[in-house]
């Protein structure tokens, strides 16, 4: 979805949820500042990009927001509740799930058993209930294995359930490990380089499943290098560069913007410490 003058889109986007607030941002390693003052939000059906140079502090950020790393300074809030150094975990279980650059599955274990991992931050039993196997227990394991093959359905694996994640080709892993995100129930999914080392039909495929997605409700947030695929299916760019904010807008502003240009093709950027 681009900018557009037509009244009613502009108002359903601003009457969406507001989902994600990220509030003067930063993070250094050492006396190297890596992200620095980033402001910027994203409301709920949205698709929003975070692009810019290597070293721009894209995954840094990613990894602050998801708990990974902790800020140095900032706010994180999602819905509207404060979550700035919580635990990965925590951050899980309140519908923020990612995906990783690296890949990060189990080889000897199979396509399904991979992805009903995912499903752990909404299940309940413990080690009693498994090894006595109560009723209800036994009831949400059930529940459990349909949703891995929900989503494996729904990212193309369904066939692929019972082979060992080792033997599948990287295209097919990638697919797997979105799958195992969405296995969270996440309320928004970030996607950290989600085409990296994809061929050109297995981008295609993969820009179809992140549509479908948010149209499915799922909010997106997404690293990416791709620009074509980011251009087709984002409603919202953040741009960074040395850390720092650029621009957030639409696609075809971002495109546009003569400090991006200068960015990514060489040349004079107004605000850059180049």
């Amino acid at each position: 979805m681009t900018a557009s003058t037509d009244g009613p889109v502009r108002n359903i986007a601003e009457s969406a949820e507001l989902l994600l607030e990220v509030r003067n941002l930063r993070r250094c390693f050492g006396g190297l500042v890596a992200v620095d003052a980033v402001n910027f939000t994203i409301r709920s059906g949205r698709i929003k990009a975070v692009i810019g140079p290597n070293g721009a502090g894209k995954t840094t950020l990613f990894n602050t927001i998801c708990g990974q790393l902790a800020p140095d300074a900032g706010e994180i809030c999602f819905e509207g509740r404060r979550i700035t150094g919580w635990p990965p975990y925590r951050i899980a279980r309140l519908g923020l799930s990612r995906t990783f650059q690296n890949l990060s599955l189990f080889d000897n274990m199979t396509v399904l058993e991979n992805v009903m991992i995912g499903c752990h931050p909404w299940t309940h039993a413990g080690l009693v209930s498994s090894v006595l196997r109560l009723p209800w227990q036994q009831r949400e394991e059930r529940a459990i294995v349909a949703a891995a093959r929900a989503q494996l359905e729904f990212v193309g694996l369904a066939a692929h359930a019972d082979v060992q994640v080792g033997g599948l080709s990287f295209g097919k892993r990638r697919m797997v490990e979105l799958a195992r995100a969405l296995a969270t129930r996440p309320r928004l999914l970030l996607l950290d380089e989600p085409a990296s080392g994809l061929n050109t039909k297995e981008t295609e495929d993969l820009a179809a499943s992140i549509s479908r997605i948010r149209d499915s409700g799922i909010t997106v947030l997404l690293v990416e290098h791709d620009m074509s695929l980011v251009m087709d299916i984002s409603d919202e760019i953040l741009v960074l560069d040395y850390g720092r904010p650029v621009i957030d807008s639409d696609p075809v502003t971002v495109r546009n913007d003569k400090n991006v240009i200068a960015i990514y093709l060489g040349g004079d950027f107004d605000g850059a410490p180049h």
